[in-house]
């Protein structure tokens, strides 16, 4: 095998190797077996053109038209004209794969289904790193620049999946790298010879080969010492990590609380949780979280709450940075709690699927003491549990012991004001916020004498009065317009309601955030009541003085609303909302409320008929909603590079027209020389190829005689060809003025006798845009020279010629009469 084919095995296998860390994201790995056998075929298409030989450029070319050929016959041979070559249906169903294979991955949670959308995403993402690797590798022989697409494959993967990649897939990835390097290594110094490598015991006539070891054995040193060197730094890649806790959430570890072991202090940092909560609504099976069992007598307040979003920043609403302590024996008071307000006491035993791992735990609120094995952290401002250095919630068992808070309507009404710093902290909205939020809150909220009842107001406006349906069709985003937009459409999910009951309390001056978790659950024969996928829910919570934070129900059909927020006064509907829907009944219920249009595949196996489907979006999606701003940017990048490359020659040409006819006009040597080679690439454009060995005046003449021009053209020609003339031969130039304008006048007589045909290719695609790409073939083969001659290279080549003159001297000469 040459060495190219050798480096271009390992260019394939290191793209495979970085690839290996998508498989936690996907299930089965069968696209990676398609992926593999593509990217060998197109390897080998350019290990052919290679060895045709072809340039560079054309070898990429025929690679990619291998690529395009092998996707069309794998997705779209239906579509395809012969099977094969993709026509006008064949992209329309590229397209509709494309289109669907987004949609999927913002659907399912990791591991997701291989659906035919996400397989060509997979396959294809696959070809284009490996065409990148091979064309840098093996093409241009730069294999260290072919780290950067192989870097960008292993962090979309690491970064996607739940935990990092891990330390085995980064091992991999890496060592498929090191591979890569070293192939590179030895096909460079196949090329200068037999190198030395000590003393050789090999056998073999005196003077030829005896001291040197063959390419590739155990005595080459250089190769075995970059060896060495690769598997020492993978080493430390893979331990220092490992020592600082603070590097743990690398890119194949897993985020944690950027804290050290058995330390006091540490903070947590706003991460959303909202991004994983988004992927397990999309989950087409409602798959158990956790089940429990509870001393409560009534379940329906006992919602599972995981983190509290407290900062609104006109994005979306998060959790603040705040600082983290070890768990304590037992956890502080919830603030706010007067000894007024009636309590019970409940323990929770809590089981968590093994499937089911995430950085926050499910808790009661307010829990008093947490009973839990682990690395767990406490955020005593949310009340939350975090987990440490890669700890996270799959398969565990703990139990909590929590309080169930029952105010009454008259302590809520009574509550006073809550502390000056509380009160700053938790109504801050950001100036982005439409200006009808507050007036639409205001409105509202008109006769409502108290922070209570205006928070019961909103509840009701949203969750019964207000017209709001509950629609999980509904994209609205989260952000300052997305709520504005909402407020008019009427229209969204638990997200939606929580984030805009939030947002509009605080502009009245009641403290708010927003929790995420999971609603009660459904109760199951053997005691245990169920928690799914599809009982993740968001809420919001109000602060009132000596209660603490309160929760609140505005989403229609969703959960259940507190006995505390009944509204004392029937509520005045707004003009034009239908009708107040019937009074909420005081009956206890152990399953979801069932939706007005809940269909049969949102309907959760044992609750009847309850509705239980959720929001397929979050907070952390867009806040306009759609398209992510960096799927627009993206898609608007990708249609840019198609419109602007083929225009690329004409817009290069313009330039360098504009930039050697804005000069002094023949004023200095320059300027004429720049408007002679103007008029000379002016009449290669309209297929008079330049002739170098010709005198000015006689390339003018040619030009004039290829070209037919007119007297005016002509002597336009005639005279630019004098101009430089005088620059080149003349003792004493005389400078010319007027030469842009004879360029110009030269160029409108080749225009005018030339055939539509030729117009447009001169103006379309100039023949001397060819000089672009020698300029970058130039600037390209300076770079290369530069790098093989750079000092490592240079001082190992200067070694090997040390260890040939040494060898060399100590050969037996002829004797000597």
């Amino acid at each position: 095998m040459s060495g190219r084919a050798r480096l271009a095995l390992c260019a394939a296998v290191a793209t495979l190797c970085a690839a290996g860390a998508l498989l936690p994201l996907v299930e089965p790995i069968s696209w990676l077996i398609q992926a593999a056998v593509l990217l060998a075929l197109v390897t080998g298409v350019g290990a052919a053109a290679r060895r045709a030989p072809l340039a560079g450029p054309l070898v990429i070319g025929a690679q990619v038209l291998a690529g395009v050929l092998l996707m069309t016959l794998l997705f779209t041979p239906g579509e395809a004209i012969l099977g094969l070559l993709p026509g006008p249906d064949a992209l329309a169903e590229f397209s509709r794969l494309v289109q669907a294979g987004v949609r999927d991955v913002g659907r399912y949670a990791s591991p997701a289904p291989v659906t035919p959308g996400i397989r060509l995403l997979l396959i294809a993402g696959v070809l284009v790193i490996g065409l990148i690797v091979d064309a840098l590798a093996v093409t241009y022989r730069s294999a260290a620049p072919a780290g950067l697409p192989l870097l960008a494959l292993y962090s979309v993967a690491a970064g996607l999946s739940q935990g990092g990649a891990g330390w085995l897939r980064f091992l991999i990835a890496a060592a498929g790298y090191l591979l890569l390097l070293l192939a590179e290594g030895r096909d460079r110094l196949s090329q200068w010879g037999r190198v030395f490598g000590g003393a050789g015991g090999g056998a073999g006539p005196p003077g030829r080969g005896q001291g040197f070891a063959a390419l590739g054995g155990s005595a080459l040193a250089p190769v075995r010492t970059g060896r060495r060197i690769g598997a020492l730094v993978l080493g430390i890649a893979l331990v220092v990590p490992a020592l600082l806790p603070s590097l743990g959430g690398g890119l194949f570890g897993a985020s944690g609380s950027g804290t050290g072991p058995g330390g006091g202090g540490g903070t947590i940092s706003a991460v959303n949780p909202l991004v994983s909560l988004q992927d397990s609504l999309n989950q087409p099976e409602d798959k158990e979280v956790l089940n429990y069992r509870t001393t409560a007598a009534d379940t329906r307040d006992l919602y599972l709450r995981i983190v509290a979003l407290d900062q609104f920043d006109g994005t979306t609403w998060k959790p603040s940075e705040r600082t983290v302590t070890d768990v304590p024996e037992r956890l502080p008071g919830p603030p706010g709690l007067s000894s007024s307000v009636d309590l019970n006491r409940v323990n929770t035993s809590i089981s968590t699927a093994e499937w089911y791992a995430q950085n926050w735990l499910p808790l009661p609120y307010p829990a008093s003491k947490v009973d839990i094995s682990g690395r767990w952290r406490f955020e005593p401002q949310g009340r939350t549990l975090v987990g440490d250095r890669g700890q996270n919630t799959h398969g565990l068992q703990y139990q909590v012991e929590s309080l169930q808070v029952r105010p009454t309507s008259q302590q809520l009404a009574s509550a006073p004001a809550p502390p000056a710093d509380l009160l700053r902290e938790y109504t801050k909205v950001p100036r982005s916020l439409p200006q009808v939020v507050r007036n639409t809150a205001r409105q509202v909220t008109r006769s409502a004498p108290t922070a209570y009842a205006k928070a019961v107001k909103l509840q009701d406006w949203f969750a019964l009065n207000g017209g709001f349906s509950y629609n999980t069709d509904v994209r609205a985003g989260s952000g300052s317009e997305a709520i504005a937009r909402f407020l008019r459409q009427k229209q969204g999910f638990c997200v939606h309601f929580s984030f805009s009951m939030a947002a509009m309390a605080r502009t009245l001056g009641i403290p708010a955030r927003v929790a995420v978790g999971f609603t009660p659950g459904t109760k199951q024969p053997d005691g245990t009541t169920s928690v799914g996928l599809k009982d993740a829910h968001a809420w919001p919570e109000l602060y009132f003085q000596g209660i603490g934070w309160t929760r609140f129900e505005p989403t229609p059909s969703r959960g259940s609303i507190p006995d505390y927020a009944y509204p004392d006064t029937p509520d005045t509907p707004d003009p034009g909302s239908p009708d107040p829907a019937p009074s909420r009944s005081t009956a206890p219920s152990e399953d979801p409320s069932a939706a007005p249009s809940c269909g049969p595949d949102e309907q959760r196996p044992g609750s009847g008929k309850a509705c239980v489907s959720l929001p397929a979006e979050s907070g952390s999606g867009p806040p306009d909603g759609g398209s992510s701003p960096w799927t627009i940017a993206l898609i608007a990048l990708a249609g840019a590079l198609v419109l602007l490359l083929p225009a690329g020659p004409l817009l290069w040409r313009l330039r360098i027209r504009s930039g050697r006819l804005a000069g002094p006009d023949g004023a200095t040597a320059a300027g004429t020389l720049a408007a002679w080679r103007e008029l000379l690439d002016t009449a290669w454009d309209f297929g008079i190829l330049p002739d170098e060995s010709l005198t000015p005046r006689k390339a003018a003449e040619r030009i004039i005689r290829i070209g037919d021009l007119q007297p005016e053209p002509a002597a336009a020609a005639r005279r630019a060809a004098a101009a430089v003339e005088q620059i080149l031969y003349a003792p004493q130039p005389q400078p010319a003025s007027g030469l842009a304008l004879d360029v110009q006048q030269v160029r409108a007589g080749l225009r005018a006798g030339a055939s539509r045909g030729l117009r447009l290719r001169a103006q379309l695609a100039p023949r001397s845009a060819a000089r672009l790409r020698w300029a970058w073939s130039a600037r390209w083969s300076a770079l290369l020279l530069r790098c093989r001659t750079s000092r490592p290279v240079a001082a190992a080549r200067r070694a090997l010629a040390a260890a040939r003159r040494a060898l060399a001297a100590l050969r037996p000469g002829p004797r000597r009469a």
